[in-house]
């Protein structure tokens, strides 16, 4: 009677923490689409390289236009020795003056100043649709984790339910004299080492919708449904893709950034010049004048001034063409890298739904006709559905680990990039 009732309190147990589990099904649900929906709508860093975006347009306007004039007042002449010191109107060389000056950068200057501008708008064009990348990509696998999390849950509910089928078959075989009275107390063990295992799940899902949150708010908190995404995976597709990388692609607005600012640096060896017109007001007995003047940059001393400088911008042409060469060969190799893991994956999704969790199967139904023949162990058979409890989440988890991979693949080398 009280190793009844004992078994009785470890099923009210197991299924109080099935439902714990259970409850987020009760909330509203999350498909992946719509999460890469919100994803792209509410990101901070989106919105951040909007905003970057913006800035660099607006100050592209103003690359090419000439400086502001320079409007200049004074007195010009003004005695401050002999009979006439002191006086604004007495000496005839005695000017107030009121003028305008124009700086006129070259032309090579402004062409290249808007070249650059151009070039700086492409690259925060660039690096948006990288920060969109990471966005989906991340957003994707946060998904994916949060869903395979539910799946596991969905194997807990069997897995009580097959629990208690275990504790009914044991107190039957006892009441039968087949069996040990000690074997009763083998379910509740295993019941407390699926709670335990439940825990650890229910950790899982807070730090998957923890990461799930970070790019999509509160709506991280709803129940995940649909199916693991089916993305096409062609290992010659990708390979071709592999230079289209946003990341690689990101280097080309870069490179022609870095080309315009040389051709800056290099338009200094030619002269800028300005004009400059004054009106001089003197005395109604001398009469006013007017003077009208030029003036140019003499760029003497190249070798110390504007080489230097042309030297500096190809130099860092060079390091970006190095940097670029380098990434190339990182996602060269994490791409062959990927494929080569997601070939594995998909060797073993196959080997543990053909082979390995229908062999676990027909070792707990071998074990446990053995037990209620009366010539099994009831150690045997729980060993036997531990093998298969551990086959079934191995099962999620190579799935899941296949869907990671192949998101990765896809939105790195895949997807269209907008």
């Amino acid at each position: 009677m009280n190793s009844k009732c004992f078994c009785t309190g470890w099923s009210l147990v197991a299924g109080l923490a099935a439902s714990m589990l259970a409850l987020p099904s009760l909330a509203a649900t999350l498909t992946l689409d719509e999460a890469l929906r919100l994803a792209e709508n509410n990101a901070p860093s989106l919105a951040a390289q909007d905003a970057k975006i913006q800035a660099t347009s607006s100050a592209a306007i103003p690359a090419g236009e000439l400086p502001d004039p320079k409007l200049l007042a004074g007195l010009q002449n003004y005695p401050i020795g002999g009979p006439d010191r002191w006086s604004v109107n007495d000496d005839f060389m005695t000017m107030q003056m009121v003028g305008v000056r124009q700086e006129m950068p070259n032309s090579d200057k402004r062409k290249a100043r808007i070249e650059v501008a151009s070039a700086v708008v492409d690259r925060a064009t660039a690096e948006r649709r990288v920060e969109r990348l990471n966005v989906r990509q991340s957003t994707a696998l946060a998904w994916i984790s949060s869903y395979s999390v539910e799946r596991k849950d969905a194997l807990f509910q069997d897995f009580y339910a097959e629990n208690r089928l275990l504790a009914d078959t044991v107190r039957a075989q006892i009441a039968g004299g087949r069996a040990q009275p000690a074997d009763a107390v083998t379910p509740r063990q295993e019941a407390a080492q699926l709670a335990e295992q439940q825990d650890d799940l229910i950790r899982q899902r807070t730090q998957a919708r923890a990461a799930l949150k970070r790019w999509i708010g509160a709506a991280a908190n709803q129940q995940p449904v649909g199916s693991l995404p089916q993305w096409p995976v062609d290992p010659a597709k990708l390979s071709h893709q592999l230079q289209h990388h946003p990341e690689l692609a990101a280097y080309g607005p870069m490179s022609e950034e870095a080309q315009a600012r040389i051709r800056e640096a290099e338009a200094e060896k030619k002269s800028d010049w300005s004009w400059e017109l004054d009106y001089q007001h003197r005395d109604r007995q001398f009469g006013d004048m007017l003077s009208v003047q030029f003036s140019w940059d003499l760029p003497l001393f190249p070798d110390s001034r504007q080489n230097p400088k042309i030297a500096a911008r190809q130099a860092q042409l060079s390091q970006l063409e190095a940097e670029r060469e380098a990434l190339s060969r990182e996602h060269t190799e994490q791409l062959e890298s990927q494929l080569a893991d997601y070939e594995r994956l998909n060797r073993a999704v196959q080997r543990n739904a053909q082979s390995l969790v229908p062999l676990a199967r027909e070792k707990v139904a071998l074990s446990m006709a053995s037990y209620r023949a009366g010539k099994g162990d009831v150690n045997a058979l729980v060993v036997a559905r531990r093998e298969l409890i551990e086959a079934r989440l191995k099962q999620v988890d190579v799935e899941e680990q296949q869907a990671l991979t192949r998101a990765r693949l896809y939105f790195a080398y895949g997807e269209p990039s907008q």
